[in-house]
């Protein structure tokens, strides 16, 4: 009894396999943006993210929901793809607004629904969309995210919650829950 109220205090959480699936992401991470396998980046990357992981580990339980599964590995190649796509077609449409000669935008406001319930799933959305040019995540309130949209489609919140989120839900619900 003791060990679950320390466990549930210190935020560490009981499972092993969410903090590896987080080193596994941060370490893999680490390799493709140095783009190498030397023995200092690898040690050096080694270090960081286990520093990173523990970190996380002790602050917050929120990664040991996170259990790694064929399932959800496919799903993360899946969504790494689609996030590319949109990042993609993002930056075309910005690169045809910035190269027009008259600028036809219409920015806002919208609210989403959104069907993700884990935090580290809504994270994940929301930091998508920002990402993604034209678009930035103002506040997230109960089950809503409430976006700046460079160029507004529609108000309607099912919708926008198609176009904006629709891409990204289903593989990030699929590996966060």
């Amino acid at each position: 009894m003791a060990s679950d109220q320390q466990t549930a205090h210190s935020g560490v959480p009981g499972s092993p396999l969410g903090s590896v699936s987080l080193f596994l992401l941060l370490f893999s991470l680490w390799l493709i943006l140095n783009s190498s396998i030397a023995l200092p980046i690898l040690v050096s990357g080694a270090a960081i993210a286990l520093a990173i992981c523990w970190i996380f580990m002790r602050r917050s339980g929120t990664w040991r929901h996170v259990v790694p599964t064929p399932r959800s590995a496919f799903h993360f190649l899946a969504y790494t793809g689609v996030f590319f796509v949109e990042l993609v077609k993002a930056n075309l449409n910005m690169l045809r607004y910035v190269y027009a000669r008259r600028i036809d935008i219409h920015p806002g406001i919208v609210r989403i629904t959104i069907r993700l319930k884990s935090p580290i799933g809504r994270l994940a959305l929301a930091n998508s969309i920002a990402l993604t040019p034209g678009s930035l995540v103002m506040a997230i309130k109960d089950d809503a995210l409430f976006i700046h949209w460079l160029d507004v489609k529609t108000v309607d919140p099912e919708l926008a919650s198609e176009m904006i989120a629709g891409p990204f839900e289903k593989h990030l619900g699929a590996i966060f829950g």
